[in-house]
């Protein structure tokens, strides 16, 4: 028998892999016999730790679940870190992180035990989170061409919890045969999701200022981020290349230790993005960011989304003359 470990936020994805991976387990077995689920806030470690070592009763193997360890701190997950060590040959447990950090000690546990880690979340980089709906897609049976993945992937953005009930009315209406285009799936898709915050900064870096502008609104409405929320990831994104100015960073190692960050892509697009502005550039953004920051605070009688869409548009303006 094994350890599973099932991590991410989304509650809709959490369930759904839960569900599998279970579902799974139990195979053609009683459920009601096979299967302990510890959930909510009364359950303490020892219960689940005493399930865990109970053998099987007129079954081969017993499932135990427990959601939300990511509660629970080092001192808590003592006993579970211990029953690890020697874990019931005949015990499937399935440990589900839920709301909190998981204690290193019980992540290291369950490493030495040999468990499987389920990621629900979606990658972050674009390439993988293609792959990503692309294998969930394969995964529900059924098919879809090269445009409508893209589509779909794009158009939920962060918002992944909705994959599923999109994915389960597709089948039901078009069955798992056809393969489906772009047309077949947009009726299905509802309001666009939110968008991670790099896919705003790399469009205004790019001087897209349609495309910005269109994300931002996403960000803020579908995403729910606070205008304030925004601004802070803007702050962040311009406070790493102003302090690439003066620091006479050439190279990738060199930009990355100015702006205090591991050496990486980041840290290359940071400093390509410097080049392209220059310290004038920069220099004029941090002033835009911050006249906005007070607009945000009252300076301006103007509604929060005018201050954020004026802002964004004038950054994505500077960076598309800059590029120029």
């Amino acid at each position: 028998m094994a350890v599973h470990l099932i991590t991410g936020d989304d509650e809709s994805l959490v369930l759904s892999a839960i569900g599998d991976l279970v579902r799974r387990l139990v195979g053609g077995g009683d459920r009601t016999l096979m299967v302990d689920d510890f959930d909510g806030e009364e359950f303490e470690v020892r219960a689940v730790v005493d399930a865990a070592q109970t053998p099987p009763f007129l079954t081969e193997s017993r499932v135990v679940v427990a959601r939300g360890v990511g509660r629970f701190n080092a001192d808590d997950v003592v006993p579970l870190v211990a029953y690890l060590a020697d874990p019931l040959p005949t015990t499937e447990l399935v440990l589900v992180a839920g709301g909190g950090r998981m204690p290193k000690a019980l992540t290291d546990a369950v490493k030495k035990a040999g468990g499987t880690v389920i990621e629900t979340a979606p990658p972050s980089r674009a390439k993988e989170r293609t792959g990503w709906f692309e294998e969930q897609v394969r995964q529900a049976g059924l098919k879809l061409d090269p445009q409508a993945l893209q589509l779909l992937a794009t158009w939920l953005g962060e918002d992944a919890g909705r994959l599923q009930g999109i994915l389960d009315t597709l089948k039901a209406t078009y069955g798992s045969g056809t393969t489906l285009r772009s047309a077949d799936v947009t009726p299905f898709l509802g309001d666009a999701g939110g968008v991670p915050p790099w896919d705003l900064t790399d469009a205004i870096d790019r001087g897209e200022t349609t495309r910005s502008l269109q994300l931002l609104q996403r960000m803020m409405k579908a995403g729910e981020r606070h205008p304030l929320q925004v601004m802070s990831i803007l702050h962040g994104h311009y406070g790493k290349m102003l302090a690439l100015d003066g620091s006479g960073a050439r190279d990738e190692a060199s930009a990355a230790a100015a702006m205090g960050i591991r050496a990486g892509f980041p840290a290359r697009k940071a400093l390509d993005q410097y080049r392209k502005l220059g310290g004038s550039g920069i220099t004029r953004a941090i002033s835009l960011l911050a006249q906005a920051d007070l607009d945000l605070r009252g300076a301006k009688d103007w509604p929060d989304d005018l201050v954020m869409e004026v802002l964004v548009a004038r950054l994505s303006r500077l960076a598309g003359s800059g590029r120029r």
